[in-house]
């Protein structure tokens, strides 16, 4: 009788994770988009950045209003970041010249994942979203890691 209580919560478990897991596929799309992210912004590509991107996806960080000295909430949307990626390293001086680009995955679903990009000078939090088969960001929030820059 003991044995059979040991092997249920084992069985319950592991069959869960199974159910769950993302494929090595999934794994590597994932973390595809959170690098075609980061990348697009280091080697100038706007289509890798639009690659990566929900169309509504929305990038979000805290600023301090310099008049008033309170904190908020700032929007970015797809189109910006888009736009960013095609202008924002044009000169190709915003970037050390090995970036440093670490993926580090927080949690996966079957079908949503949270990932943490940590980057030169700031840290993304990632959410990504699996539509018809594609791995797309739908969500980040960032700061810098010196929140003073904000």
């Amino acid at each position: 009788m003991r044995i059979k209580y040991l092997f249920t919560p084992v069985m319950f478990f592991t069959f869960t994770c199974s159910l769950f897991a993302q494929t090595k596929q999934d794994s590597v799309a994932i973390k595809q988009a959170a690098l075609d992210y980061i990348e697009s912004q280091h080697q100038v590509k706007p289509e890798q950045m639009e690659r990566a991107l929900h169309p509504r996806m929305v990038k979000r960080t805290f600023w301090k209003d310099k008049a008033t000295g309170k904190d908020y909430l700032r929007e970015t949307t797809s189109e910006s970041m888009i736009l960013l990626a095609e202008s924002y390293n044009k000169n190709g001086d915003k970037f050390p010249a090995n970036p440093k680009k670490e993926v580090k995955f927080l949690d996966v679903s079957a079908r949503t994942a949270s990932v943490k990009l940590i980057a030169d000078e700031w840290i993304d939090y990632i959410h990504v979203v699996k539509l018809n088969g594609v791995w797309k960001i739908a969500n980040v929030l960032w700061q810098y890691n010196d929140i003073n820059q904000h």
